[in-house]
């Protein structure tokens, strides 16, 4: 366990109810931090009958468990709409210590090969989770600086950021990118002690994974079919023999925020036990 009593944290993406954004956001609930989060729309009417009203439930566990919590909503592809999440979140926390970009486009039909791309879905993946990050990461950081320097800066990126695949162009493409800009935040934010680094999960047991399977799924297969397929092709990929799980995730995450990675910075850890060792 990592010990994070006084601290802030901004955790972004925290709309799944099984999702890694939710999962960060708990554990440093646990660890002692305060925790704001963010999703891209508030609750609709179909948390009435479901009971899940996504950033809000999140920040109500965390209220229930002693931790100042707040949840706001907005686009991070747009900058006044970053601008606002960030000044939504410090008015409530007062001040952010540690910020997890964690949000990211939802798998559809970008999945296809690169001569089926159209270019309006590639466009899409680049806008939220290249741009959105970028944003956030250049708000989060004039806030640091301006409070006095010190800080961490995680941002989840992928291991298809370290190694290409069929039919995840416009994926792969963004996240490679988001290793890029993490290594140059790192170089221009560790004079003034804040560190920056991406981890880069392999396959981990999401509701992401169905989004995918229907999105790569062949006319003759289910979304069921492409998903058992591609579960059992994960694991057997996978030199430890499962697929990865949020807390996996999460427990690095903790790891990159706390005192002990002090001297880590510009890297790009893969969390996939074993599948990718770069």
């Amino acid at each position: 366990m990592c010990n994070f009593s006084g601290k802030s944290a901004l955790v972004t993406g925290v709309g799944g109810k099984g999702g890694i954004g939710r999962a960060i956001a708990i554990r440093f609930a646990r660890d002692g931090a305060d925790v704001a989060v963010t999703a891209r729309r508030p609750p609709g009417s179909e948390a009435v009958t479901s009971g899940w009203r996504g950033a809000a439930s999140v920040a109500d566990e965390i209220g229930a468990m002693g931790r100042r919590s707040v949840a706001t909503f907005g686009d991070i592809s747009d900058a006044a709409a970053v601008d606002r999440l960030i000044e939504e979140s410090v008015a409530a926390l007062g001040r952010i210590d540690i910020f997890v970009a964690n949000a990211a486009s939802n798998p559809g039909s970008d999945r296809v090969p690169v001569i089926d791309l159209r270019e309006e879905d590639f466009d899409l993946v680049q806008r939220v989770n290249v741009k959105g990050t970028f944003l956030c990461c250049r708000a989060v950081a004039r806030h640091m600086l301006a409070r006095g320097g010190g800080g961490r800066i995680v941002i989840m990126s992928s291991v298809l950021g370290k190694r290409g695949q069929a039919r995840n162009s416009a994926y792969s493409a963004s996240k490679f990118a988001l290793n890029g800009l993490a290594q140059c935040l790192a170089h221009e934010l560790a004079p003034e002690g804040i560190t920056v680094n991406a981890v880069c999960p392999g396959t981990v047991e999401t509701e992401r994974l169905v989004k995918i399977a229907e999105g790569i799924r062949e006319s003759n297969e289910t979304v069921e079919e492409r998903l058992n397929k591609t579960l059992t092709g994960a694991v057997a990929e996978t030199p430890l023999g499962r697929l990865g799980t949020v807390s996996d995730v999460a427990s690095l995450v903790a790891f990159l925020a706390s005192d002990e990675a002090s001297f880590l910075t510009g890297l790009s850890i893969s969390v996939s036990g074993g599948a990718v060792m770069i």
